[in-house]
């Protein structure tokens, strides 16, 4: 639940706002990612009027409320604030209409003065609502860059998570996110994925203890989001399991609704993960241009067949 007081303690200074009126109201709950100037709900057409967004009021809106009567003024805004707006903003730092300030006191709305333009104000304070509405969740794993693409190393405890990320790091990758990796959904299309404050910049490493990652390899080993873009799982090697040796089968799993590309990669001494691991990431990158190691193999190896099937 986000309230008006969550978006004035964490971004009113960004907004540059000053609240002014209805303080018993910052309580309210934002109900939507969404903001909008009233438009023709000044002139009393409310038949489409969004009351659950916050409404902001430019120099027009306040210019024509200036030239309305009293009276008018007053039934006007009274129509608007009957709704449940969780708050009002007036930007430009315009001196609000005492109706307004009166009408929000009595309904418990909290009004606000913002230092910016009436479009900056309605762009920034929709991207910072969108950002606090979008969907999230935590998960059990390793977050590292490898060679720019974001892959989130999970697997059962003490299957060599942390040592591979610590690899990974060794060879002048990026660790985002070590043990529990914080993830949003971005634009309805990808992941982001972070780590929390405390620990951000830190792992575990058993035998070891905690390490900071940017104290001892450097703060170009470090980074503090990036985009989600395959998952692999870590298991140890089960001599009764079937492993795929070719790559044509592609395995996905989804996570906030996005699919993401997914590789088991079983793990047994001897086995350089971290070599492994570059792998994955590089041969995604490539089938992102456009070329697919597996697929261009099986073609040769049928092309092969039918040629020799042509001459027998």
């Amino acid at each position: 639940m986000y309230l008006v007081e969550d978006l004035y303690k964490q971004h009113g200074e960004r907004l540059g706002l000053e609240l002014v009126a209805g303080k018993s109201g910052m309580k309210r709950r934002i109900k939507v990612p969404e903001a909008h100037r009233p438009g023709l709900a000044l002139a009393g057409y409310l038949k489409s009027h969004a009351g659950k967004r916050i409404t902001i009021f430019g120099k027009v809106e306040i210019e024509y409320l200036r030239d309305l009567a009293p009276p008018v003024r007053v039934k006007c805004l009274n129509d608007i604030l009957s709704t449940p707006t969780p708050a009002v903003i007036v930007a430009r730092r315009y001196r609000p209409p005492k109706e307004l300030m009166s009408l929000c006191e009595k309904h418990a709305i909290p009004l606000f003065r913002a230092s910016m333009t009436t479009m900056n104000l309605l762009s920034k304070l929709t991207l910072l609502l969108t950002e606090e509405f979008a969907p999230s969740m935590s998960c059990h794993g390793t977050l590292v860059e490898v060679f720019g693409v974001g892959v989130l190393i999970q697997g059962d405890s003490s299957v060599g998570k942390s040592e591979a990320a610590l690899g990974l790091i060794e060879r002048g990758h990026r660790l985002i996110s070590d043990d529990i990796v914080k993830v949003k959904k971005r634009e309805s299309s990808y992941l982001e994925g972070f780590g929390a404050e405390l620990t951000r910049h830190h792992m575990e490493i058993r035998g070891i203890g905690i390490i900071n990652v940017a104290h001892l390899y450097g703060a170009v080993c470090v980074r503090d989001n990036k985009s989600i873009d395959i998952v692999v799982k870590l298991e140890t090697w089960d001599d009764q399991n079937f492993y795929d040796r070719v790559g044509l089968d592609e395995k996905y799993c989804d996570m906030l609704g996005v699919k993401l590309p997914f590789h088991i990669l079983p793990v047994k001494p001897g086995r350089d993960v971290v070599l492994l691991l570059e792998t994955i990431a590089l041969n995604h990158r490539l089938k992102g241009m456009g070329y697919n190691s597996a697929k261009e193999f099986n073609a040769k190896l049928l092309n092969m067949i039918a040629t020799k099937t042509k001459r027998n």
